[in-house]
């Protein structure tokens, strides 16, 4: 089985195969979510863009993105989100979004890159 490992919380859960990575946080506390997205969030559909995380280690073990994922991350539609993936065009992907294959390092609530490398271009 799987195993995630969440980098900030210190937490390693093992997940079965192709499980969602927002659910399998979820169950195990770990909170995806800053601020007033903790109450005003998407559920789980890929629109907020919101759940926000890092893949640090694994990502080939994690699903494909998809179209819905693609356009709010990287279609500038969610700036938060956008600004997130800048900088960290391999890594960033949203949790809802994600099923786990294999053995992933996790980096929860992925921060803006809002005057970081790479951002003029």
């Amino acid at each position: 089985m799987p195993k995630i490992t969440f980098v900030k919380e210190k937490k390693t859960v093992e997940v079965p195969a192709g499980a969602n990575l927002r659910c399998e946080a979820q169950k195990a506390g770990v909170e995806l979510y800053k601020g007033v997205h903790k109450y005003l969030n998407c559920h789980g559909l890929g629109m907020c863009g919101s759940c926000r995380v890092f893949v640090k280690k694994g990502q080939d073990n994690v699903s494909q993105p998809g179209l819905i994922e693609k356009f709010t991350v990287r279609s500038g539609a969610n700036p938060e989100a956008y600004f997130a993936y800048l900088g960290h065009e391999e890594e960033l992907r949203l949790a809802c979004k994600c099923s786990v294959e294999g053995d992933i390092e996790v980096e929860s609530q992925a921060a803006c890159n809002w005057h970081g490398d790479r951002f003029w271009g």
